[in-house]
């Protein structure tokens, strides 16, 4: 029903908006008060009343599907409604609609917006498409599960509790997915005469017994859990698997699917939610934040849109994530195991050498936020490669996605050189006709710290150097900071906060560190930010990420 949306933005101010051709399944991510949430209801109100509002923040237009001529009376006809006792019907009139919406429309002009939707968008959407949309927020998808009249079986379905327990395709297509959940078997018990009611039993109801009342049934029924007994995650669960197959919306709005679900059944869903849209040719719309439910879609193999907005001093950015590369994220052993897919959902992301180091800037960083929030890095995720040859393979595919991410190497990062050195540089896309220059630069720099004889990360870093090569130094690693690619000019890890006599190295000494910087800020010896050493670090890192003309992400 929906062909196209357009926003009202691009990858960057200047760039090209971004439109979509709508697949399957469209996914919002990105941080927190990016808009995620807003445009789901922006397409939603839309969907309802087919209105261009002019004070939309994210949705600039929405291009319906047209259909057939040949097939516009099949469809009156199918949602043409009898009118009750009590209601009139004008010449040129008929009630349209499905389990308890109705409309009186002019039949001429009903059929008229179905054959030309984008002509008479209000009219197709206020009598037509708002009865097969469906928003199911975080409230209304638990109560989606409550018991439900039975009504008059002799007439048509009200409600999708009365449809599961009369189409045996649809409640057979929610007892696999609940089984394969839960390991349970689902089940509609009709024991309560003129209610329905879900249940989760642990034995599977015999065939042809799950509309019959006899003793066993009823036994049966006694002994299977009411849903209203269980989890929060189990009753929102299922509330949308029974939503989406059972009354048939053809779009759906989800805010936070994932809200009450661990990570693997949010996995889980994603997968079935994008089966039962592309076979039942619907069209979700989801807001998340889940990287287990975006692989759970992406997984699936159907047609996905994922779209990263985000909100910036001021600034929108909305960028389509093309799955394949996400795919690729997933398959990585590497990628994988550090929870690189996570990066979606922050503003920025900071990758480290190692786990420890990835620890103590993070902490670094929280009390610099803490103390001011315009130091540091806000909404950062800190990610650890295994060494520093390999923070290429987390910055670089992070950067591809449009997601701003920062590499932070010790300053023996100059020792290498071929493959491992052009990798870093290739991550931070600083062009390739600068390679040669900061190549010789780097080359030439390790000779001097070799010429010193000392160790260039345990003494001090740069200053080792002479005056002038110092200088050389710090231009080198003022060049790749620009690309958001940070060297620890004072050697490495444990060479932050000298003063605080922390000893050992990596985790070892990591634990000295925090003992020595103190863990309650009440505390008098609470180690608190200053203007230099690590404190000024993040703050060039923080520098880079709230530049608006920060180099090294492509559009």
């Amino acid at each position: 029903m929906i062909r196209s949306i357009q926003l009202k933005f691009g990858s960057a101010p200047g760039q090209e908006p971004v439109k979509l051709d709508v697949t399957p399944v469209t996914v919002f991510v990105g941080p927190n008060n990016s808009g995620k949430s807003k445009v789901l209801q922006e397409l939603y109100d839309y969907c309802r009343n087919g209105v261009r509002h002019p004070n939309n923040l994210i949705l600039d237009s929405v291009e319906l599907c047209n259909h057939p001529a040949d097939q516009v009376p099949g469809i009156v006809n199918d949602i043409t409604l009898q009118p009750r006792n009590n209601e009139s019907v004008h010449p040129s009139h008929i009630y349209v609609g499905r389990n308890t919406h109705r409309n009186h429309v002019n039949a001429k002009m009903f059929a008229s917006s179905l054959e030309n939707p984008n002509a008479n968008s209000q009219h197709y959407c206020e009598w037509y498409l708002r009865m097969y949309t469906r928003m199911l927020g975080g409230e209304n998808r638990i109560g989606l599960v409550n018991e439900q009249g039975a009504s008059d079986l002799l007439e048509p379905p009200t409600n999708f509790f009365q449809i599961l327990f009369m189409d045996e395709e649809k409640r057979d297509e929610v007892r696999r997915i609940a089984h394969d959940a839960f390991g349970t078997y689902f089940v509609v018990d009709h024991s309560n005469l003129g209610k329905l009611r879900l249940r989760y039993s642990l034995v599977e109801q015999r065939k042809g017994q799950e509309r019959n009342l006899d003793e066993d049934a009823i036994q049966f029924f006694r002994e299977a859990q009411d849903i209203a007994h269980a989890s929060d995650g189990v009753k929102a669960f299922t509330g949308i698997i029974t939503n989406i197959i059972a009354d048939d919306p053809k779009i759906v709005f989800i805010d936070d699917p994932e809200a009450f679900l661990h990570p693997i059944l949010s996995m889980k869903l994603g997968r079935e939610m994008a089966v039962a849209a592309s076979s039942t040719n619907k069209r979700l719309f989801v807001s998340t934040h889940s990287p287990h439910f975006v692989m759970g879609c992406i997984q699936s193999g159907v047609p996905i849109d994922i779209v990263r907005l985000t909100y910036q001093r001021g600034v929108p950015t909305a960028r389509t994530l093309p799955s394949e590369k996400l795919l690729r994220l997933m398959r990585n052993p590497l990628l994988r195991s550090t929870g690189v897919l996570e990066g979606l959902f922050y503003g920025s992301v900071i990758v480290t050498e190692a786990d420890a180091d990835r620890v103590f800037y993070q902490e670094i960083n929280h009390r610099l936020l803490r103390s001011d929030p315009d130091r540091g890095v806000p909404d950062c995720l800190f990610l650890n490669a295994q060494n520093k040859q390999t923070i290429h393979q987390i910055v670089r595919p992070l950067r591809e996605l449009g997601i701003p991410a920062a590499g932070i190497v010790d300053v023996d990062i100059l020792e290498d050189k071929g493959t491992d050195w052009t990798n870093l540089l290739k991550s931070g896309f600083i062009p390739e006709v600068s390679h040669n220059g900061l190549g010789q630069a780097r080359s030439d720099l390790r000779k001097k710290f070799e010429a010193s004889t000392r160790k260039m990360k345990r003494d001090g870093g740069i200053a080792i150097l002479t005056d002038d090569d110092k200088e050389a130094a710090q231009n080198l690693f003022n060049q790749l900071a620009e690309y958001g690619l940070f060297v620890v000019k004072t050697g490495e890890l444990e060479s932050w906060l000298k003063h605080l006599g922390a000893t050992g190295h990596g985790p070892k000494w990591l634990i000295d560190i925090f003992e020595k910087m103190g863990e309650n800020p009440d505390d008098p010896n609470y180690v608190k930010p200053d203007a230099g050493d690590v404190w000024a670090f993040l703050d060039l890192i923080g520098r880079w990420f709230r530049s608006p003309n920060r180099k090294g992400i492509p559009f």
